[in-house]
């Protein structure tokens, strides 16, 4: 039915879960499945009684997220369920029953980011009389099950009513889910069954039929709140860009606890744009909370950031050990080099999961969304603009458009402004031998960071209608090729660091300066695309009309 994918040291098993629903008829009769592409036999058929209650906030912030917890009974898989959007997909999560009136916190980790220290409880009580009918493939192995689902239903929400109504599943198994031939099962079980009688559903689920109407009684969550900005001022643009910095932290937050590929890397790149952007707007928006927010996303990116370097870092080890055909690097310095940076990566990733769960943390998410909830905009904008003459420009569409445009563009400037000035001392500094050499990288690490604002700046500024394309392609071309520097630079403080510590066990060194020189070389192949890339900035931010 489902594909597992669970960490053996956990009490939670994980499942890839692939399915289609469809809506039919009480009368409608189930048809010949053993015609669907690879189904050559009914292998099994059985009746299952379900009794599901699904919880959530009172503000549904679960559900409105597409994210289902419920408790079932009955049936082959009872117990805690968690489903979380993966695409077309979705993973599920599973936990014994246990105690009825404990949800496990092993599942509820997994959303924290969403429901923080909000209640769950009851919203829906879902039972179905499921008959269940396992597809076998020619060689006999179960490809997929095929579900006649019953149902009846009770909202627990106010105003919620009982309803039925009769539906049909097709869920692959796990010899199928992920594969090209299930995609295609699906894909064609689809336009089976509805050419046998049953139609496309108008709701993505079980809970959102039950809960009918009455969804609409529930509160929206702070961070849905409809602020009344135009999306195209300048204070409508930076809070839609910061709404999509939070929509991405909480969404990357189950997938740093999972450890999977690249997501600390992606939520530290939310969060330090988040901030960044609370910084070069300032002006836009204004209050004390801006500074407290700003200094909270600059200690969570901080955070992230040690496991981030030491993921870069091993990765960087690994491939100039693979790379290596010099025959130089001993096997006592091998597995220090592969060893050590992940085992500091995974002790800072213990600091993240601590993080993540903290008090603190969830507060900073709260801050976040009373900020989109209720946006501090600066008393001059909140004011209008007048021109020279004193017309106020709010009442023409026109005009206000073109202030808007013009607010931006200014702040556009300051932070250009800023890039020219660290690249001058770049270019000032940079090759001068007279300084250490960490002194002269602290000045290419500085322009990055200013490149990094100018970026985002120039990505938020487009939603007010800026034509800032262009400009926002070059900074990232330019931040992408100094990030590489800089991944240099990091790692080569780690050989450094290793290097002493394999010298205090007495052990050869050498092998740590091959990699040291190495990495050294490395950075400067970066930036020798420095020059053409900051020109190309120049020259889109010169494009750009106040």
């Amino acid at each position: 039915m489902s594909e597992k994918t669970g960490n053996a040291e956990s009490d939670v098993e994980t499942f890839l879960e692939v399915e289609v629903k469809l809506a039919v008829d009480e009368t409608t009769g189930i048809p010949d499945l053993t015609q669907l592409p690879g189904v050559d036999e009914i292998l099994s058929t059985e009746e299952h009684n379900l009794t599901a209650i699904y919880y959530d906030t009172d503000d549904l912030r679960l559900t409105r997220a597409k994210i289902t917890l419920r408790r079932r009974t009955g049936g082959d898989d009872d117990g805690w369920h968690l489903k979380l959007p993966a695409g077309s997909a979705r993973t599920e999560l599973r936990a014994e029953l246990g105690n009825p009136s404990e949800i496990p916190a092993e599942l509820t980790d997994n959303v924290r980011a969403i429901v923080r220290n909000a209640r769950l409880s009851p919203i829906a009580q879902v039972d179905n009389r499921r008959v269940v009918i396992s597809l076998g493939s020619p060689t006999g192995e179960k490809v997929a099950e095929f579900c006649d689902d019953h149902v009846t239903a009770w909202s627990l929400l106010p105003g919620g009513e009982r309803s039925s109504w009769r539906e049909w599943e097709v869920e692959l198994s796990a010899f199928t889910a992920g594969t090209e031939a299930g995609a295609e099962l699906i894909h064609q079980a689809t336009s089976f069954l509805i050419s046998s009688g049953a139609r496309k559903s108008s709701s993505p689920s079980k809970l959102f039929t039950a809960l009918g109407d009455s969804l609409h009684s529930a509160p929206l969550p702070p961070h849905l709140t409809e602020t009344g900005l135009d999306p195209q001022s300048p204070e409508g643009a930076v809070v839609e860009a910061l709404r999509g910095h939070r929509d991405s932290i909480v969404s990357w937050d189950p997938r740093v606890r999972a450890d999977e590929w690249d997501s600390v890397h992606q939520m530290r790149v939310s969060t330090r744009e988040m901030r960044s952007l609370l910084e070069t707007f300032e002006g836009i928006l204004e209050g004390e909370q801006l500074g407290h927010l700003e200094a909270e996303l600059k200690d969570t990116a901080a955070t992230l950031g040690v496991a981030r370097d030491a993921e870069v870092v091993e990765e960087r080890f690994i491939e100039l050990l693979d790379s290596d055909e010099s025959g130089l690097i001993d096997d006592a310095a091998a597995e220090h080099i592969r060893g050590d940076m992940r085992a500091d990566y995974e002790a800072a990733h213990e600091e993240i999961i601590g993080m993540l769960n903290s008090e603190r943390f969830l507060t900073l998410l709260d801050d976040i969304d009373a900020l989109l909830a209720n946006p501090p905009v600066s008393a001059e904008i909140a004011a209008g603009i007048e021109d020279d003459s004193g017309k106020d420009l709010g009442k023409d569409d026109k005009s206000t458009k073109g202030a808007s445009k013009a607010i931006l563009y200014d702040h556009l400037a300051e932070a250009f402004k800023k890039v020219t000035k660290r690249d001058a001392k770049v270019q000032k500094y940079y090759h001068d031998t007279d300084l250490p050499l960490h002194d002269r990288e602290e000045y290419v690490h500085d322009m990055r960071k200013a490149a990094k604002k100018l970026r985002y700046a120039a990505v938020a500024a487009q939603g007010a209608g800026v034509k800032s394309e262009r400009l926002a392609k070059a900074c990232k071309t330019l931040q992408s090729l100094l990030g590489d520097f800089q991944d240099a630079v990091t790692s080569r403080d780690r050989i450094q660091r290793l290097a002493e510590e394999a010298r205090g066990r007495g052990e050869d060194t050498f092998a740590y300066g091959m990699l040291y020189q190495r990495e050294l070389a490395r950075g400067e192949e970066a930036l020798e695309g420095y020059e053409s890339s900051v020109r190309e900035v120049k020259k889109a931010f010169s494009k750009i009309k106040a």
